[in-house]
């Protein structure tokens, strides 16, 4: 459905987000964390397949796996209303020509929304999914997350003029009143 939307709404968007991975990547450091989150992503969703099956691990009751499938819904909404707000979310760490700060909706509780909306996605997943291999993953994926934030926030505060002055407005980088 977000798809659907952007192809309507906002092709350049989709167009910018197509556009996305190690191999997309400009700066070294971007396709080493790029690729580190793809095989976690993999990881997240083929170990808890093999956990199933063989059955590695206690599984996560049925009703946890229940509230998985909410927060995936609840973080793809997050992602589509990022989508809404900012139409420069590109899926690679660049600056389109007439990029601007954008300080608006979620912008103004956290400077990366969309890795927010993406943290209760992948929980979500793997709660989803019934394995908690898949935590594990997601711990052992985090300081790549982090890396890249934190390398993103660099990158715009050099070259994106008013991302200082946004960065001391919204203190938050990720949770809302906590980081």
């Amino acid at each position: 459905m977000i798809t659907l939307y952007l192809m309507k709404k906002d092709p350049k968007l989709l167009e910018r987000r197509v556009q996305a991975g190690p191999i997309d990547e400009k700066e070294a450091n971007q396709k080493i964390i790029q690729t580190i989150t793809t095989i976690g992503f993999i990881s997240m969703l083929v170990l808890p397949a093999f956990d199933y099956r063989l059955h590695w691990l206690v599984t996560i009751p049925f009703s946890i796996s229940i509230l998985g499938d909410v927060l995936v819904v609840i973080g793809l909404f997050i992602i589509f209303l990022v989508f809404k707000e900012n139409t420069f979310a590109s899926g690679t760490i660049e600056l389109a020509p007439d990029q601007k700060v954008v300080s608006t909706g979620l912008y103004a509780l956290v400077r990366h929304p969309m890795y927010m909306g993406a943290l209760v996605m992948f929980i979500g997943m793997i709660l989803a999914l019934g394995s908690w291999l898949g935590l594990i993953v997601f711990i052992l994926m985090m300081p790549a997350l982090i890396w890249r934030l934190f390398d993103e926030e660099k990158f715009l505060t050099k070259n994106l003029l008013g991302y200082s002055e946004y960065q001391k407005n919204v203190k938050y980088h990720l949770l809302p009143f906590i980081w």
